[in-house]
């Protein structure tokens, strides 16, 4: 029991006589204080009281569109952490290959009565030529709903996301200051809304130093390894000596392409990614990134779903969070390649 007792208290923030006097009924307990003592137990697995077990914590679906990207599984942890502390029980929705699709997540959790909100990170609310039925079904439920991510503008949900367009001023200002010309970029879907922003700021970058971005230059595939490493085959070939990419997961892929065309880099290609998600700092050589602030966004992003729940209308804005170069070994000056003159046509 003892054990019982400090491990609730430790997981709910609180001391071990509050614990006891929510699992006895006894006074002097916040109703906010005593649901987060509730789901304490339920995340660690304790049974409750038997006069308790009517009271089940509140639901709060996150849905994510994978998990083999770092920066998911932090960001539903920092997620987590936050709505339990507020009584609140994260429920991990998770596309995969062959799986549940999104829209089938949003029939899921709509028919569990406990459901308190659903926040979205990556989903199809990113893509302009997705299908947004279940987005729409969910505003007319009123139900409270974030978006993690740049999304289409038609839909009213409050929206957390990272400055695209200062991500990709930053990482052109660095690898110019370096004496890249032939800068390439290796992009999500045609259709996401954040890839679509970031190519918008590289033109206009690029437009200012007097070096229009190469339309030959950008590649727009899927987020993983595998379509970096194709897409950026074809901009080595054509004689990019660096290369933005719009994940992490793609730089990884753009490096792998790198050593198969017998370069190296930063020597011969230098890398920037984006997220700056788990080890890109052991990796090598390790990544210069554009760092999203994924704490603070998850907290933002919490903050918005309660005040929603607590009864407050939704803004269908952005909250704009500005990230950080985080610059490493995989960028250096620009050398001269023997391999240039294979610029394509």
């Amino acid at each position: 029991m003892t054990r019982r007792l400090a491990e609730v208290a430790a997981r709910a923030g609180v001391s071990e006589a509050t614990v006891s006097r929510v699992l006895n009924s006894k006074p002097g307990v916040s109703a906010a204080t005593r649901s987060t003592v509730l789901t304490a137990l339920d995340v660690l697995g304790y049974e409750r009281p038997t006069k308790l077990r009517g009271e089940r914590a509140r639901l709060v679906g996150l849905v994510l569109p994978e998990l083999q990207n770092p920066i998911f599984p932090a960001l539903a942890e920092v997620v987590g952490a936050q709505l339990a502390q507020h009584g609140l029980v994260p429920v991990l929705c998770t596309q995969t290959t062959g799986g549940a699709p999104e829209a089938d997540y949003v029939d899921m959790l709509l028919e569990q009565q406990q459901v308190a909100g659903i926040m979205f990170a990556g989903g199809s609310y990113s893509q302009v030529e997705a299908d947004h039925t279940h987005y729409e079904r969910l505003a007319r439920r009123k139900l409270p709903v974030v978006l993690i991510n740049a999304g289409i503008d038609e839909l009213p949900f409050p929206r957390v996301v990272c400055d695209d367009a200062s991500a990709v001023e930053q990482a052109l200002e660095h690898l110019s200051s370096l004496g890249h010309v032939r800068i390439g970029l290796v992009l999500g879907p045609r259709d996401h809304v954040p890839s679509i922003r970031k190519l918008e700021a590289a033109r206009s970058v690029l437009a200012a130093t007097g070096t229009p971005l190469d339309p030959g230059l950008v590649a727009h595939c899927q987020f993983s390894l595998q379509s970096g490493q194709a897409s950026a085959a074809t901009l080595i070939r054509r004689g990019a000596t660096a290369l933005v990419c719009a994940s992490d997961p793609l730089a990884l892929g753009v490096i792998r392409a790198t050593r198969r065309a017998g370069l190296r880099v930063p020597e011969d290609i230098s890398v920037i990614g984006f997220d700056d998600s788990a080890f890109m700092s052991s990796v090598e050589p390790p990544l210069t990134t554009v760092r999203q602030p994924i704490e603070a966004m998850g907290r933002a992003a919490v903050a918005a779903l309660l005040d929603q729940i607590r009864g407050d209308e939704p803004t269908d804005g952005e909250l704009l969070f500005e990230p950080e170069l985080v610059v490493r070994k995989s960028t250096r000056p620009a050398s001269a390649r023997a391999d240039v003159a294979r610029i394509e046509s």
